[in-house]
């Protein structure tokens, strides 16, 4: 630490979307705070980095995440206010299933229970409401008209300008893998440069690097993988694959079990990505050219579901990552080594939306305020892809071969 500056209550590992909200939640809450990264705010290895993602909060019967994706979206649109920044794009989220199925019904029904709106449309009223969109194959499609998109990078890099402007403080370097055998506690974490952190808590929320941080316990708890995003260009002087209000009659963001998209935002090309998981991915060394077989098959359903789009150029692609827990949960708990270390992370593909609340709630762990009654999303539990109350966050283990849905 420099000579005169006094050590932090809590040293903050990773300055993407969770690690942000945590220390800016912190550092309100008056608790000493500094945020510490290899890389700048919004750098393009993150898994916080690019330009958008989807905010919905449709999640099967998994009522904990409705309810935070719908307190994290008020967060969001909260703060940029404040900030005067746009963050958020009220676009709506429309949901397409091949039929109605389990999923579809609990998030309906999970969504109103929440008083969230949310809005059934049979298949053959589609082409009306969405003419630019081919109802082939759909059997069922909801919509959440408040849902949309988030722009990410600008998004990360505001909250860690607000926490900065709070009287947070900010440190670029490399966080070793901290070793302190035969402690209860963390005294201090090591840098690559011989620089040694003294804190009273550590939270590391540092996305893909968190199983290399901790590889022992997080090894095979989190997978990190490759996943390839295209954009493509939309028809010269066409407003309808273009990012609009839902009752403009524009494209929603949308989601199917095979492929997700964001309509053009800002003039950057109709988003489209496959929902799967991809190989496995070293988010530091892994080289991020596009695969061309992805591109093939982001083009090919591009063509079936948005027929105007069928010769679209391709204009730029992107390779990022996703760190999954193996039964897509988050994951907050203590470190089983250290009782003032916590780990944050498991975004699964879909974590980007709850980092307001994710931090909000890390940072009342941290402080002893929890929000709620009832343990973390901790080691001790496996996800049966069963409704995750409050009151019982700790799940049982999966069943060897049970498959996940895609997360997204």
């Amino acid at each position: 630490m420099r000579e005169g500056r006094p050590t932090p209550d809590v040293v903050v590992v990773g300055a993407g979307v969770f690690g942000a909200w945590t220390a800016f939640h912190l550092q309100r809450a008056g608790v000493r705070t500094l945020l510490v990264d290899a890389w700048e705010p919004g750098h393009a290895r993150a898994s916080s980095a690019g330009e958008s993602r989807i905010i919905r909060s449709g999640y099967g019967a998994r009522r904990l995440y409705t309810h935070w994706a719908w307190e994290a979206l008020a967060q969001w649109k909260h703060w940029q206010e404040v900030w005067g920044v746009e963050l958020y794009h009220r676009l709506g989220a429309l949901w397409l299933f091949a039929r109605e199925d389990d999923y579809a019904r609990a998030s309906q029904a999970t969504l109103r229970q929440e008083g969230i709106p949310v809005e059934t449309i049979a298949p053959d009223e589609l082409p009306k409401r969405f003419p630019q969109l081919s109802p082939e194959g759909i059997g069922l499609a909801y919509l959440e008209p408040e849902g949309g998109a988030l722009l990410a990078e600008r998004s990360v890099q505001a909250v860690v300008k607000a926490f900065l402007a709070s009287g947070g403080r900010w440190h670029l370097g490399r966080v070793e893998p901290p070793v302190q055998a035969g402690a209860d506690r963390l005294e201090e974490i090591p840098l690559a440069d011989g620089t040694r952190l003294a804190a009273g808590s550590f939270v590391f929320a540092c996305g893909p690097w968190l199983p290399q941080m901790f590889p022992a316990t997080l090894g095979t708890f989190i997978r990190v993988t490759r996943q390839d995003v295209f954009w493509f260009g939309v028809p010269a002087g066409d407003t309808r694959f273009s990012a609009g209000t839902p009752e403009s009659g524009s494209l929603p963001v949308w989601l199917t079990e095979e492929f997700y998209g964001i309509p053009a935002l800002a003039g950057q090309g109709f988003k489209i990505a496959d929902t799967g998981l991809g190989p496995p991915f070293d988010p530091t060394m892994g080289e991020r050219i596009p695969a061309d077989a992805a591109a093939r098959q982001a083009r090919a359903y591009l063509a079936q579901r948005f027929p105007a789009m069928k010769y679209a150029p391709l204009l730029r692609a992107h390779v990022c990552q996703y760190e999954s827990t193996r039964d897509g949960h988050l994951l907050i708990d203590r470190n089983p080594a250290w009782e003032n270390v916590w780990l944050v992370g498991g975004g699964s593909g879909h974590g980007f939306k709850l980092g307001p609340k994710v931090g909000q709630v890390v940072a009342s762990l941290v402080t002893g305020e929890t929000p709620f009654d009832s343990a973390p999303l901790d080691f001790a539990r496996g996800g049966q892809g069963r409704p995750v109350p409050p009151e019982e966050l700790r799940l049982r283990p999966r069943p060897a071969g049970e498959t996940q849905k895609p997360a997204y």
